[in-house]
């Protein structure tokens, strides 16, 4: 069989010994033979052997184990590359696996598939894997798998880098770039667009919104958030019943730096008017330890035990957030680093055992658990990640090649019954900025959320389990 690579002058290779599995070749490997007939390069689970044709010289390798193609114009089609960046989700996967069987279906417009293994990283070191490679039922497998298929990365790049990404684009065919993430990943799908356009290069560019925050502007919540949310409900639904067996002060901390929507889900585990969370405190809002600890007073003298949800980017008065009294590590980002410590949850206990007197008090960080933990994705949070990865690639197949680039928000229509629109808005309205929590969702005479938040989120986050007590 033959099959067009990325060769320098576009002619057919002849593939011989055509390996099983994805394998991730060496680009430094490939190099002309002394004879200069025969190009081969080895790597794990592959053997690839090149035959080119006249002067005919490979220059990248992205194809371990190369699919046929239908026909010469799918051969010859440009070639479309994607990636996951920022956080991974339980149904990031989905819109991977969406996009990637939207594009297989467009006969004769794309080409070879790359996904770039940990984001734009990957495409700076040519480690890529072929996405044609893998079955329907492999890929339905890893769009039920959470975290990030591809490998993720934590990077804002600059200009300057983003030349560079694109200049590896131009070298690999790629006539479609799509970018799975948040805001910062919106913004790095601008920027590469637009000196796309700046330098007349032929590459459309898409951005597929991910986010557990729910904190993309433009949406009303984002692919990740439901499941997620849906997680955190579930653990306070059973960290409830353990503080009901053995009583005391119970204080969980939840993600979300600037918005509260996570921490906000932990209302939804509630059952019964005595059911914790008791006690929910957001970014959004003031956060005074003294009121703090007259609260958890209070609490225990109403239920004679507390259950707290606690968001890691509680603030004071002055907009300065509580973890900054203690935390000195930063991520990436250079933001202070929030998740993956119980720092926290200790501060907290502390203060309530020295101010109250109470003995018994306890605290947990959830941490990294909420965004991928198996088995408990919210089933309209999969649904709808798999949508937008499909809508992102529909929508760039069908407009003009100088339309702007776009990324896919969710809109909730109108009326009781939950029901969405995918609606495609400028990349650049959900790049950078984020939203918080609106005011409507926030109760504003004590610690706590609205109904309002929970119409909203309940649909997100699907049907609880029910837990009994006598």
């Amino acid at each position: 069989m033959f099959l067009f690579i990325g060769a320098k002058n576009r002619n057919p290779i002849h593939l011989e010994d055509l390996g099983y599995g994805i394998a991730r070749p060496s680009f430094e490997a490939m190099r002309p033979p002394p004879n200069g007939n025969t190009y081969e390069t080895t790597a794990p689970f592959c053997k690839l052997t090149f035959r080119p044709t006249s002067d005919t010289i490979p220059a990248f390798l992205p194809l371990y184990k190369s699919p046929y193609f239908s026909s010469i114009s799918a051969m010859n089609a440009p070639a479309m590359l994607i990636a996951q960046s920022g956080g991974p989700s339980m149904v990031i996967n989905q819109s991977l696996v969406g996009a990637i069987l939207e594009a297989r279906a467009a006969e004769g417009r794309i080409g070879r598939i790359l996904g770039a293994r940990h984001g734009i990283d990957g495409i700076d070191a040519n480690d890529f894997v072929d996405l044609r490679v893998p079955s329907d039922e492999m890929l339905e497998e890893i769009a039920r798998t959470p975290s990030s298929a591809l490998g993720s990365c934590r990077r804002k790049p600059n200009v300057a880098e983003c030349d560079t990404l694109l200049d590896k684009m131009i070298a690999l065919g790629v006539g479609y770039f799509f970018y799975i993430g948040g805001n910062d990943s919106a913004d790095t799908a601008r920027i590469i667009a637009e000196r796309a356009i700046e330098r007349n290069v032929s590459i459309r560019v898409g951005h597929i919104p991910k986010t557990i925050d729910c904190d993309l502007l433009e949406n009303d919540h984002t692919p990740g958030y439901g499941s997620a949310a849906r997680f955190v409900a579930c653990a306070f639904r059973g960290d409830d019943l353990d503080n009901r067996a053995l009583g005391g002060v119970k204080i969980d901390v939840v993600m979300g730096r600037d918005a509260g929507f996570l921490t906000a889900a932990s209302a939804l585990a509630r059952i019964r008017p005595d059911d914790g969370p008791h006690l929910i405190y957001l970014p959004e809002k003031p956060f005074s330890v003294d009121a703090f600890c007259k609260d958890v007073k209070d609490t225990l003298a109403t239920f004679g035990r507390c259950v707290v949800a606690v968001s890691e980017g509680i603030r004071d008065e002055n907009g300065r957030t509580i973890a900054e009294r203690f935390a000195t590590e930063h991520d990436s980002h250079g933001n202070l680093q929030l998740s993956g410590t119980g720092a926290l949850g200790d501060y907290l206990a502390r203060v309530v055992r020295e101010k109250t007197g109470v003995k018994r008090v306890r605290a947990d960080t959830f941490g990294y658990l909420q965004r991928t933990f198996p088995g408990i994705a919210s089933e309209t949070d999969s649904i709808e990640a798999r949508a937008v990865g499909r809508e992102a690639v529909r929508y760039v197949l069908s407009t003009p090649e100088n339309t702007p680039p776009a990324t896919i928000t969710i809109r909730r229509n109108p009326g009781a019954k939950y029901a969405i629109s995918f609606v495609p808005a400028p990349v650049q309205a959900v790049a950078k900025n984020t939203r918080s929590l609106p005011k409507e969702f926030l109760a504003p005479d004590r610690p706590d959320v609205t109904l309002d938040f929970l119409q909203f989120a309940r649909p997100l986050v699907g049907t609880l389990p029910f837990c009994q007590i006598l």
